[in-house]
């Protein structure tokens, strides 16, 4: 579970962070709903693991995102599979409201470890965006728990072995090696068609 205070420290980040990014009347309003947010970080609704995210890549599930919110430089050097790059501070721009206005798919934010992520889940939380998400931990957690998983001392539950049996298979099966994780490809992700979602109707029964 993320450290409450390791929490605090981060949204209180972002909110300086995005602070500089709003209009002044929506600092205020962002300012009045920390409560709400830091409430949201703490009972991890919007967090996803890297165990939860490489099994649903292993299924391929079709209802994710992946939205890396690193500098371009950095997604062309690596990424996680099939992820499309949105840069943090461009976030808001008007090109990218189609795919996080939506109700087609689960967005999930990444960076290298959790600010930037969840600067970005903030930012489009505070727009009224539903659906989105931040991998805990980010690139860092994932390749030392998913990529290069470490064995639990001989002592461990039965539990620490099933999960760490469960992440060899998954680091196995996304580098097709056993003893090192795989180079990033370097390959840019081709953009899906997003759709945006169907506004409703004014009047009538609610």
């Amino acid at each position: 579970m993320l450290k409450p205070i390791w929490i605090i420290a981060t949204l209180f980040l972002g909110l300086g962070a995005i602070s500089a990014m709003l209009p002044q009347k929506k600092n205020r309003y962002l300012e009045r709903n920390a409560e709400e947010l830091l409430r949201d970080v703490l009972v991890q609704e919007y967090v996803v693991t890297t165990d939860d995210l490489a099994h649903l890549l292993i299924q391929k599930d079709p209802s994710i995102l992946l939205i890396d919110v690193r500098p371009e430089a950095e997604y062309k050097k690596y990424s996680l599979p099939g992820a499309i790059n949105i840069p943090l501070d461009s976030l808001l721009s008007d090109q990218w409201g189609g795919y996080l206005d939506q109700d087609l798919k689960r967005n999930i934010f990444f960076s290298n470890g959790t600010t930037l992520s969840v600067q970005a889940w903030m930012l489009v939380k505070q727009k009224g965006y539903a659906n989105n998400y931040f991998l805990k931990g980010g690139l860092n957690n994932w390749f030392s728990t998913i990529i290069e998983p470490k064995e639990p001392p001989s002592d461990a539950p039965e539990k620490d072995f099933r999960i760490y049996r469960t992440r060899v298979a998954a680091s196995q099966y996304f580098t097709g090696k056993t003893d090192a994780p795989a180079p990033g490809s370097g390959t840019a992700a081709p953009l899906p068609k997003m759709k945006k979602k169907k506004k409703m109707v004014q009047g009538g029964c609610s």
